[in-house]
C-alpha cells in the first residue's frame, strides 16, 4: 500500500504524509462485530495512572478479531478489506458460506472478492490458517499460535511476517521477525502470509497533535525535572544527568537485560534475536 504526501502548504503539512489506504473500504465496521471502547487514560481499576503518557485521543470502537481461525472446512468470502483504528494492521472482514461474519488480519495481497479457509484440508494459499505441519518451508505465514487452539499471539503487526525453516519430531523451528528461531509445536496454526499495510512503518506524523489524535500524551525527559520527580532531575544548570539513563523508578534504561532468567519457555528458543 502506498504512501500519501502532501504540498507543504503549512510547516505540519511538510512531513507529514499517510497511508493511500488504496484497497480499503471506504466504510463504517460491521455494527455485530464491534462493540464499545471506554478511555482508561492509563489508569488501573483504582484511577491510578499505571501507564504514562496515555490519554485523549478520538473515540474508537473495538473490532473482535478471529485470532483462532476454528471454523474449519467452511469456504470464506473476503467482503472487504477495512482500516482498523486499534492496530497498525488492516482488517478483512470475512462472510462464510454458513452466514457468519468474522474479521481477521490482512494480508499484503488480500483483496475483495478472495477466498480463503482454515483447517488441516486447506490450500497452502496466502490468507488459509494451516497447522504448522502442513505449511511448506520457506513460506512466509502470520498469526502464529503458541498453544494449540489458544488462537495467534505472535506476529501481527503491520508488514510482518515469520519463516518455518525446519521440522524435527513434534516441533518446527520458525524464524520471527525480531531474528529469533524459536521452537513450536507442530499442531499449533498458522495463517499463511505477511501481515498487510506494509508501508505503516514509513508514516511520518508531521506535527504534534497528530499524536494526540491517537491518545499519546508528552513525554517530559527525566533531566529536565526535578529530583523529587526523578533520579536523572536537578543540576546546577543544564545537566545531563551525570549518571547512567535510569526510569522514574530507578530501572537501568539502556542496555539492560529484563528478560526473566530461567524462564520456562528458554528451551524453546533455539537462537537468540541477538547473536
Amino acid at each position: 500500500m502506498a504512501l500519501k504526501k502532501y504540498k507543504p502548504t503549512t510547516p505540519s503539512r511538510r512531513f507529514m504524509s499517510v497511508s493511500a489506504f488504496e484497497n480499503v473500504a471506504k466504510k463504517g465496521p460491521e455494527k455485530s462485530l464491534t462493540e464499545p471502547m471506554k478511555s482508561k487514560a492509563g489508569r488501573n481499576s483504582a484511577g491510578r495512572i499505571t501507564v504514562r503518557h496515555r490519554g485523549g485521543g478520538h473515540k474508537r470502537r473495538f473490532r473482535r478479531i478471529d485470532f483462532r481461525r476454528d471454523k474449519h472446512g467452511i469456504p470464506a468470502n473476503v467482503s472487504a478489506v477495512e482500516y482498523d483504528p486499534n492496530r497498525s494492521a488492516n482488517i478483512a472482514l470475512l462472510s462464510y458460506a454458513d452466514g457468519e461474519k468474522r474479521y481477521i488480519l490482512a494480508t499484503a495481497n488480500m483483496q475483495a472478492g478472495q477466498t480463503v479457509m482454515s483447517g488441516p484440508d486447506a490450500e497452502a494459499a496466502e490468507g488459509n490458517c494451516l497447522p504448522i505441519s502442513k505449511i511448506p518451508l520457506g513460506l512466509p505465514i502470520h498469526n502464529i499460535e503458541m498453544y494449540a487452539g489458544r488462537g495467534g499471539q505472535m506476529v501481527r503487526s503491520a508488514g510482518q511476517s515469520a519463516q518455518v525453516v525446519s521440522r524435527e519430531g513434534g516441533y518446527a523451528n520458525v524464524k520471527l521477525p525480531s531474528g529469533e528461531v524459536r521452537r513450536i509445536r507442530v499442531d499449533c496454526y498458522a495463517t499463511i502470509g505477511q501481515v498487510g499495510n506494509i508501508d505503516h512503518e514509513n508514516v511520518s506524523s508531521g506535527k504534534a497533535g497528530r499524536s494526540r489524535w491517537l491518545g499519546r500524551r508528552p513525554t517530559v525527559r527525566g533531566v529536565a525535572m526535578n529530583p523529587v520527580d526523578h533520579p536523572m532531575g536537578g543540576g546546577e544548570g543544564r545537566s545531563s544527568g551525570g549518571g547512567h539513563p535510569v526510569s522514574p523508578w530507578g530501572q537501568l534504561a539502556k542496555g539492560k537485560k529484563t528478560r526473566t532468567k530461567h524462564k520456562a519457555s528458554d528451551k524453546f528458543i533455539v537462537q537468540r534475536r541477538r547473536k
